[in-house]
């Protein structure tokens, strides 16, 4: 059977995965792009997006395992789009013609449309399913390998009460939003069903693991 993993979720402090007042300006709302400042200076990051440099190191080796394995994933409606993308039939997400998933990639909603296909093999198809409905037609199209449930922290928490998530990799950034979409919510006693690490970075964030027990 397939993993489902998550990669590369960052929060904060206080466990929100993005602010409050989602916008099409404001993908984050008002956590602007704070979150995630670690990643985009990684050197994965930086071949992703077609530009030499970056950093190596802690940050950069976490951020790497996003592609490896990967042959579906999952998104969130809020991660597509802002709200009311719905009724934009021209919006085909943040990410340009070329999105950097390169796989089928099912997004979660209540308002499906037809499948998109975009360049780099990224196509977007469009479910209204439960957690566990989603997870099975995603491993169908992965081919055996592994499915990344990609955020926001709804989804996440919404697979993570249903018991999907094989491995999960969280970001704790530090800082404090107060307001916005907490991941943890309604999950009290989650990681007893994992084995916990946590590594420290220079760069500030602690990057911690959750491996299901006896995975």
């Amino acid at each position: 059977m397939s993993l489902a993993r998550v990669h590369n979720f960052s929060i904060s402090l206080d466990g929100f995965g993005t602010g409050e007042g989602q916008s099409h300006d404001a993908p984050f709302g008002h956590a602007g792009e704070g979150l995630h400042e670690w990643m985009f200076a990684t050197g994965f990051w930086h071949k992703m997006i077609g530009r030499p440099g970056g950093t190596g190191g802690v940050d950069d080796a976490f951020a790497r395992q996003f592609t490896p394995g990967i042959g579906a994933e999952i998104m969130g409606a809020g991660k597509f789009g802002p709200p009311g993308w719905h009724e934009d039939p021209e919006w085909k997400g943040w990410w340009g013609p070329n999105p950097p998933f390169h796989t089928p990639t099912f997004i979660l909603t209540h308002h499906p449309r037809p499948s998109i296909e975009m360049e780099g093999g990224t196509t977007f198809h469009f479910l209204d399913a439960s957690p566990a409905k989603a997870l099975e037609t995603a491993r169908e199209a992965a081919g055996g390998q592994d499915v990344r449930i990609g955020g926001g922290p709804t989804l996440i928490r919404d697979f993570l009460a249903a018991g999907l998530i094989d491995h999960m990799h969280i970001v704790v950034v530090p800082t404090l939003l107060g307001r916005g979409v907490r991941l943890w919510d309604g999950l009290e006693g989650t990681e007893k069903d994992y084995e916990v690490e946590a590594t420290s970075s220079p760069s500030g964030v602690t990057h911690v693991t959750f491996t299901r027990v006896g995975l």
